[in-house]
């Protein structure tokens, strides 16, 4: 590397001189695999190769809360993403911890949801037990997207923080973990695939990892009740008084006074923590958008449907491959975009599935499509 270059890359990494104690900086970065010199520090890099991957891609025809509403003004899985990351950066920059390990944690971190969000989770959850192939949960399936299927050098850091984000579970603590070795995410990442509800239990190794997890909570909770306004499901009045008179009643002062209060409480410190009052209040908020919007008909709409066909749509590509020979398919001019596509996938990731597991690849296979490429592999268009 040249003499400007290596200039270039010592004004890349210039700003962390001044992060906290309690930042994770570059130089403590580890990749799983040796890479190539680069003027990007390790933690920028991954937020690029992230970007630029084919799961990212995918986020924008994703559900975060509604699969069959025609609205283009509520949230679809890309948006909850990026309002993650800011928000997340928000807090990481207030607090000088490194904004470009959560960057890359926050756009990596719903990879692996599935289409029809956490309904299609709970069904192919659900595939996996009866199949007796483990478990299945998004947080470790965005890691095993990254690292396995789509074969990217990911730093264990931001696989680490993605594996432990878990959005669902609320804290008033966040701690993490700065003695955790590799050796011990890979362990998490295992168990988290064959261990029912391990993934809850994952304490992440740096502190912004924590930040991420909590960012998913502050991006999601006013968001999706603004978009339940939208579509009719509540009305801004329905808000429970206590929540509204401490944490607001739109999204806008929500994420405000939880992002302050996290500021306020965390500063300086080797953990993140809301204030008793705050925390409260989105406890009561969050199990009311639970009882009013999550389990609302409008959110399940077509649910029964959904889950019949993603049992068959499992079921019809496990036959698939115990009738044909994929590879002598590929070699056909004529099979159709769709079947080339799943064979193509398939032949992929048999040599990487330990014993060959089938249906291990075809639950990956359905993980990651789209809301859209789902219902046209079935077939269907519900309403």
């Amino acid at each position: 590397m040249n003499e400007i270059l290596e200039k270039a890359k010592e004004n890349m990494i210039l700003k962390e001189q001044n992060l906290s104690q309690f930042a994770c900086k570059s130089e403590k970065g580890h990749w799983l695999k040796p890479d190539i010199e680069d003027i990007r520090p390790i933690f920028f890099r991954d937020i690029d190769r992230i970007i630029h991957s084919s799961g990212y891609a995918r986020y924008i025809d994703k559900t975060q809360v509604y699969s069959f509403i025609q609205n283009d003004h509520i949230t679809r899985r890309v948006l909850h993403v990026q309002l993650v990351s800011k928000i997340a950066r928000t807090i990481g920059r207030s607090l000088k911890l490194n904004e470009d390990l959560i960057e890359a944690i926050a756009l990596g971190h719903d990879i692996g949801h599935t289409p029809f969000g956490h309904k299609g989770e709970s069904l192919l959850n659900e595939i996996c037990i009866k199949e007796s192939i483990g478990y299945f949960c998004h947080n470790a399936q965005s890691v095993r997207i990254l690292q396995d299927i789509e074969n990217l050098n990911i730093s264990v850091q931001t696989l680490d923080g993605i594996l432990a984000h878990n959005g669902e579970i609320l804290k008033k603590k966040y701690e993490y973990n700065p003695d955790k070795t590799i050796e011990e995410f890979k362990q998490d990442l295992y168990n988290a695939f064959n261990e029912p509800s391990y993934s809850k239990k994952i304490v992440p190794m740096t502190l912004e990892g924590c930040v991420v997890r909590l960012a998913d909570v502050i991006a999601y909770i006013g968001r999706d009740i603004e978009d339940a306004i939208k579509v009719n499901v509540v009305t801004r009045e329905e808000i429970p008084e206590y929540p509204a008179s401490i944490l607001g009643d739109n999204n806008s002062k929500i994420v405000d006074t939880l992002i302050k209060d996290i500021i306020t409480n965390s500063f300086d410190k080797p953990y993140l923590e809301f204030s008793k009052e705050v925390f409260d209040s989105l406890m009561e908020l969050k199990d009311w958008n639970y009882e009013k919007i999550y389990n609302s008909k409008k959110a399940n709409v077509n649910y029964d449907h959904i889950e019949n066909i993603t049992k068959e749509l499992y079921n019809y590509y496990l036959n698939r491959l115990k009738y044909v020979n994929y590879e002598n398919e590929l070699q056909k001019d004529y099979i159709t975009s769709s079947e080339r596509t799943f064979y193509t996938f398939v032949k992929k990731m048999m040599p990487k599935e330990e014993n060959h597991n089938v249906k291990r690849i075809i639950v990956d296979y359905i993980a990651g499509q789209t809301d859209k490429f789902f219902l046209n592999e079935c077939g269907l268009y519900l309403e």
